[in-house]
């Protein structure tokens, strides 16, 4: 097996605490696509997003029943997904013009760095590379 010509995508899976809720945030907070969904007796149970090249699959555990879930510690916790981007200024721009709380975009590593923390407390990351100094921040202050 050639692993390298076999392994198409990585589709970070991410059980949610209120799957509209979430959409919502990814949708019309980052410009997110519904890719695929599943609905059962009119409600939204699962779905996959896309943006550019980048994905996710988002699932509402259940709290009773049969397939009842409860995590052991806050969702999200110490998860990160890094989404490589063009430009990660312009999705920060975007982010908070929607009222999106994000992170002051930084240099690291030759990247512009901008986090957010969608509802259940994901980390979601966009960079992109530049030829700005590491440490530099992003000032969005409008000039005079």
């Amino acid at each position: 097996m050639n692993s390298e010509t076999n392994v198409k995508q990585a589709v970070p899976f991410l059980r949610v605490s209120n799957i509209e809720d979430s959409l919502a945030y990814y949708v019309y907070g980052l410009d997110f696509n519904v890719h695929n969904k599943w609905v059962d007796d009119g409600k939204l149970r699962w779905c996959w997003l896309t943006i550019g090249g980048g994905a996710l699959m988002l699932q509402q555990f259940s709290k009773e029943g049969p397939d009842a879930w409860t995590p052991s510690g806050k969702l999200g916790e110490g998860v990160s997904i890094y989404f490589i981007c063009e430009d990660a200024l312009a999705i920060y721009r975007y982010a908070t013009a929607r009222g999106l709380k994000t992170s002051t975009p930084f240099v690291g590593n030759g990247m512009w760095v901008t986090s957010l923390a969608d509802p259940d407390g994901y980390e979601i990351i966009f960079e992109s590379a530049t030829d700005a100094p590491d440490e530099a921040e992003y000032d969005d202050t409008p000039p005079g």
